[in-house]
């Protein structure tokens, strides 16, 4: 059992391997890494889709930038900046990420894959981390949370004091790397194009 199952109730068989594979960070992290190619390698992008997928791309990789340059993990509840639109915009910067490719690849299937993607694996990331953030938190989390929606925002005007860091950016979840190899694998569709 992960850490990440360990408050869950105990399941066994097959529920509890696809419960335990829905529950791997790095699983999560490294299906959605791989898609990229994949989506590049066999996409036939036609020029409007694909120019509405780099728009999401880039959209959704900005977000993950600034967003990234909030965190304090584990020691400070981020509230201002994309925290003040959404509970997670890192996995709202996924989304649009994922939005693009599906766009760009041109394929019929790609929007299949990319939702049954979506959710097998972040609906149970986006309760851990709201299970895991309210322990830390508590009522501070609470009253924030009772107010922010999960991944899709209300408003797109971000609040509060700018306490963004670049610093911070690059060191949190290898941005700089994620970021290379999404413009790697959004040009090479370009490529196809």
């Amino acid at each position: 059992m992960s850490r990440r199952t360990a408050d869950l109730p105990p399941l066994t068989g097959i529920p509890h391997m696809v419960r335990e594979l829905r529950y791997q960070e790095v699983m999560r992290q490294g299906v959605g890494l791989a898609l990229m190619p994949v989506f590049a390698f066999f996409s036939t992008p036609v020029p409007a889709g694909f120019w509405f997928g780099v728009f999401c791309v880039a959209a959704g990789s900005l977000l993950r930038v600034y967003a990234s340059g909030f965190i304090v993990k584990n020691k400070q509840l981020a509230t201002d900046g994309p925290y003040s639109l959404v509970r997670h915009p890192l996995y709202t910067g996924n989304l649009l990420i994922l939005i693009g490719f599906t766009a760009a690849c041109g394929r019929w299937w790609a929007p299949l894959v990319a939702v049954a993607f979506w959710w097998f694996y972040y609906p149970v990331a986006i309760r851990y981390e709201d299970r895991k953030l309210q322990r830390i938190f508590g009522e501070e989390w609470q009253r924030w949370s009772s107010t922010v929606p999960a991944v899709i925002p209300r408003k797109l005007i971000p609040r509060g004091p700018a306490s963004w860091s670049l610093m911070t950016s690059l060191r949190q979840n290898l941005e700089p790397l994620v970021l290379a190899f999404t413009l790697i694998c959004i040009a090479w569709i370009g490529m196809r194009a």
